[in-house]
């Protein structure tokens, strides 16, 4: 139900200690020596070990992040705008409405599954009216060793400086396997923002927005 979920467990097999979310690192280090030491293992340093967090592991901004993480599958979906709502197993065309804060909805034809949304035709898109510096999707191809291209825009236009990991300046990246693409981190001021991504190609899986 959480993700990342961490639990500890000792060399007894007894869960000690668990956490839900990002943050508390260096406390979970702490745990995780404690548990060592008492393991019998020699020579545990006391010392943080020293990081330097980039990419996905850069720790979110909690000052600025107004978005909650939202599943896009009927079984769990949240604030879903678009004409009509999210039809379960039905086949359809949607449109994209004029978006509050926090609010998703998908354009193109669009096939609504438990834990995801399937992308019957090119070009169809999904729009997310975010505040946050990151904005990442879990998403995958329809098959294993397939790929879909996309495109991605901010407030309409390329993402350029505020571009994630996984697309370049222009937007445009590729959905080549299953896992979380990083396509938004924005520079300050940090504001409410449209996004969108447009695929380029049919079959595409999205699964789950996470901000950070």
């Amino acid at each position: 139900m959480y993700w990342p979920a961490l639990y500890f467990v000792d060399v007894h097999g007894q869960i000690r200690h668990h956490h839900f979310g990002e943050g508390e690192y260096e406390l979970s280090e702490i745990v995780i020596q404690q548990l060592l030491a008492e393991a019998g293992v020699q020579g545990i340093s006391r010392d943080p070990v020293s990081v330097q967090p980039t990419g996905f592991e850069v720790a979110a901004d909690w000052d600025d992040l107004k978005s909650p993480e939202t599943y896009l599958g009927y079984d769990r979906t949240q604030n879903f705008a678009s004409p009509g709502g999210l039809e379960p197993g039905n086949r359809r065309d949607y449109v994209i409405p004029r978006l509050r804060l926090n609010q998703w909805a998908l354009s193109g034809d669009w096939t609504a599954h438990k834990e995801f949304v399937k992308l019957g035709k090119a070009h169809g898109r999904i729009a997310y009216r975010f505040h946050a510096r990151d904005l990442n999707l879990i998403m995958g191809p329809p098959v294993r060793g397939t790929s879909v291209r996309f495109r991605v825009l901010v407030d309409g236009e390329p993402p350029g400086a505020a571009r994630g990991n996984d697309v370049d300046a222009a937007g445009c990246g590729t959905v080549t396997e299953p896992r979380m693409y990083q396509l938004i981190r924005q520079p300050r001021p940090i504001a409410d923002r449209q996004f969108e991504i447009e695929f380029l190609d049919p079959g595409a899986r999205a699964y789950d927005f996470t901000f950070g």
